[in-house]
């Protein structure tokens, strides 16, 4: 038994940090059946208090439904699909961009997409949308976030699909028509949201390209709240001296610049002339500064 849950936790502490994501999602799925069996309540009200509601005044009373939406699903096939894409998207996103970069740019995908929600359902007037549209559930604007991105920052690089060669930007207009058409179906709320992770994915891929990370202050913000839930050792800090700096830096500060700035030259590369071009050493590299 020990064994086995040795080898539980090695395969947890594996998993990359989408994969995690993943592996959420799916609990909090079947958290809403058990949830239904044992309370009897039905399915579609098994996770309301995770739900993004229409109404600003009703978010204003969960605002951690900004973020929690994205976790929620209900139906298998919508569950399925989100994590099949986002599966596959990740393996490209956590082998060529920073993880932290990537996590930035799927979370501010889902909270834009949100508030995109928000907005039309509480500004435009009601002849406009859909009067009995529901709560907003599942992860596809973080997973739109991602896939424009990718579209964006490597517009030329080419996915196979079956035996077919698609340059990315293909992809990303197929997408984005998708979702304009679906403005006018029965998931008026959802193309919405797939619309508001669209916008923000174009935009932090081309202001990267620009050199500009829109996602750092998002990202800083993040790990303060983070810092908040970690918990303090108990052993006693001891404060070593510290080194001096040379040249404006410290050691440390100097290899990180450093890092991000080979990062930043492997990544236009790969803008110019695909993932392909790159040799072993680069690609290494990516890979560990993904890791990181």
């Amino acid at each position: 038994m020990t064994s086995l849950n040795y080898d539980f936790k090695d395969k947890l502490k594996r998993l990359n940090v989408f994969e995690k994501i993943i592996a959420v999602n799916i609990g909090i799925f079947f958290l809403g059946w058990v949830l239904m069996l044992i309370r009897g309540v039905p399915r579609g009200n098994t996770l309301t208090w995770l739900e993004l509601p229409k109404d600003f005044f009703e978010f204003l009373t969960r605002p951690w439904s900004i973020i929690t939406y994205g976790f929620t699903h209900y139906d298998f096939f919508h569950l399925l699909f989100n994590m099949l894409v986002l599966y596959f998207i990740s393996r490209t996103m956590v082998n060529i961009f920073p993880r932290k970069q990537s996590l930035n740019i799927y979370f501010l995908g889902i909270i834009i997409g949100g508030l995109a929600y928000l907005a039309i359902y509480n500004i435009l007037p009601e002849r406009l949308v859909l009067a009995n549209a529901g709560a907003l559930v599942g992860a596809s604007a973080g997973v739109r976030a991602l896939l424009i991105f990718i579209c964006a920052y490597m517009p030329y690089r080419e996915a196979r699909f079956f035996a077919v060669k698609i340059k990315l930007w293909y992809i990303g207009v197929a997408l984005v028509a998708f979702d304009i058409i679906g403005l006018f179906g029965n998931n008026q709320g959802g193309n919405v949201a797939h619309l508001g992770g669209v916008l923000l994915g174009y935009l932090y891929a081309t202001q990267l390209l620009k050199g500009k990370d829109i996602g750092e202050g998002f990202g800083r913000f993040m790990d303060k709240i983070a810092n908040v839930f970690k918990p303090k050792s108990p052993l006693k800090t001891v404060h070593k001296k510290k080194k001096k700096p040379f040249a404006g830096h410290n050691k440390d500060e100097f290899n990180e610049f450093n890092n991000q700035k080979k990062v930043d030259l492997i990544l236009d590369k790969i803008s110019k002339s695909g993932y392909e071009s790159l040799t072993k050493e680069e690609k290494a590299f990516l890979f560990k500064a993904g890791k990181d």
